[in-house]
């Protein structure tokens, strides 16, 4: 990190390393433990790249900027990254902030692989310069969907906030329950206490609550509150964008935090380099690893590869999205256009609708793969 930059895209042959820029939310408002999650994956793969030689004898460097979860904050560090001459970017959490860093890549013609955010609309326009790893949100939460429908809950409310990823969560999951008899009712978050959308419940009579809401606040006060409430006794809590995957959720809510089903990007079993992947990752989280670890190794697994076989020119890496074929962490992985998302995807991830276990909070239920 104490070399002096080399112009943007240019292949270095000097023996210095080569550059990764990687997003990632470290601090509040971020999803700070997703974000540590995120990184062990990065910094797991980059640390076995090197093992094994690095690309083409030099060592691969992971230059890590905070995006704390604002958009604003993600764009200078995007610029600030491709000044440095970084051959591609990495990594984020946040689908808000993705999407603002992927915009900024795309103007720059700088090549970013996204590792972990859904939302459908990561970029304005198609662009060959961004690929990602998660699945789209409308490929996961129509599963999720499906999941309700088949347990039985036909009238959902959900929980929201002010934000586009969670007001493009409430649209898919309205479009795709409605022709199926559903109805979605919306609680404005911004108006409503936790007591009162108790209240909002019991008059609408819905029988599942989808949290589409921040952590650990105002989702953890929600879910004691609707548990705490006699009237709600048969009411499910759900949890579509994957809060209980996370160790802190259980330290928070203790017993009230299982049987809240959520979606994770895991196989049912993981294979041979899925379970090594795992074992190392545990041993460097001291927990155990959430889907997004893995997602953050299989990032740095595929641009790796794509490094040895194109070097470090900007263009020629985006090129390649197309050709890429890898086996990641959760299965094989390549890069195609899918209609609705202008980005280059991988279709899909395996999905799963998980909760943790009420009679042992620390293990997990596969309730729906899909």
């Amino acid at each position: 990190m104490n070399t002096p930059p080399s112009p943007p895209g240019a292949e270095r042959t000097d023996g210095s390393s080569v550059r990764i820029g990687a997003l990632v939310p470290l601090s509040r408002p971020g999803w700070v433990e997703a974000g540590h999650h995120l990184l062990a994956g990065l910094e797991l793969a980059v640390h076995e790249v090197n093992g094994a030689g690095g690309i083409a004898g030099r060592p691969l460097e992971l230059v890590v900027r905070d995006t704390a979860a604002d958009p604003q904050r993600a764009a200078a560090a995007v610029d600030e990254l491709a000044g440095l001459g970084v051959a591609a970017l990495v990594g984020e959490y946040h689908s808000v902030v993705a999407r603002t860093a992927a915009t900024r890549a795309d103007a720059l013609g700088l090549p970013f692989l996204c590792s972990s955010a859904v939302l459908d609309a990561l970029t304005e326009q198609p662009t060959e310069w961004v690929a990602r790893l998660a699945p789209a949100q409308s490929h996961g939460w129509r599963i999720y969907a499906d999941f309700l429908l088949g347990a039985g809950h036909s009238r959902i409310a959900v929980a929201a906030e002010s934000s586009v990823y969670w007001t493009s969560g409430a649209r898919i999951l309205r479009d795709h329950l409605a022709p199926r008899g559903g109805t979605v009712v919306e609680l404005d978050m911004s108006a409503l206490t936790p007591r009162a959308v108790c209240d909002e419940l019991v008059d609408h009579r819905a029988t599942a609550l989808l949290l589409l809401v921040g952590h650990p606040e105002p989702a953890v006060t929600i879910v004691k509150s609707v548990r705490r409430d006699r009237r709600l006794a048969g009411t499910m809590i759900g949890a579509p964008a994957g809060q209980p995957e996370f160790a802190e959720w259980a330290r928070l809510l203790g017993d009230d935090s299982a049987a809240i089903p959520f979606l994770r990007y895991l196989p049912e079993r993981l294979g041979p380099l899925g379970a090594r992947v795992g074992t190392a990752l545990r041993e460097r989280l001291a927990e155990a690893p959430s889907f997004v670890a893995f997602e953050g190794y299989d990032t740095v697994a595929v641009l790796a590869e794509v490094l040895r076989i194109h070097g470090e020119d900007r263009a020629s890496i985006a090129r390649s999205w197309p050709r890429v074929e890898v086996q990641g962490t959760r299965g094989q992985i390549r890069f195609s256009r899918t209609p609705g998302i202008d980005v280059r995807q991988w279709a899909w991830p395996p999905v799963q609708v998980v909760d943790r276990d009420p009679s042992e909070p620390d293990r997990f239920r596969v309730l729906r793969t899909g």
